[in-house]
């Protein structure tokens, strides 16, 4: 099975795009790590990806980026692959 792993926070359009966008291609289980309520967890976003923004969206240990990142490699076909039970 795929692990996604989604960094957020709890009011962010983007974040629920992106859910959104996983859920419409089969996606069951997304583990989300709300940054704003963990101490530290912006830096520790920072840290894992060098982005300052969310969401951050890992498929299996493969940093996808955020929303735009996500929607781009589904329009390019890219993102089902990914997704496919391994």
């Amino acid at each position: 099975m795929v692990e996604i792993r989604m960094y957020c926070t709890a009011f962010c359009p983007y974040c629920v795009r992106a859910e959104m966008l996983l859920k419409a291609r089969g996606v069951t289980r997304i583990d989300k790590i709300f940054i704003d309520q963990l101490p530290g967890g912006f830096q520790e976003l920072v840290r894992l990806t060098g982005r300052r923004t969310v969401p951050q969206i890992y498929i299996d240990d493969r940093h996808i980026g955020g929303y735009d990142d996500l929607s781009a490699l589904d329009s390019a076909g890219g993102l089902k692959p990914l997704l496919a039970n391994k």
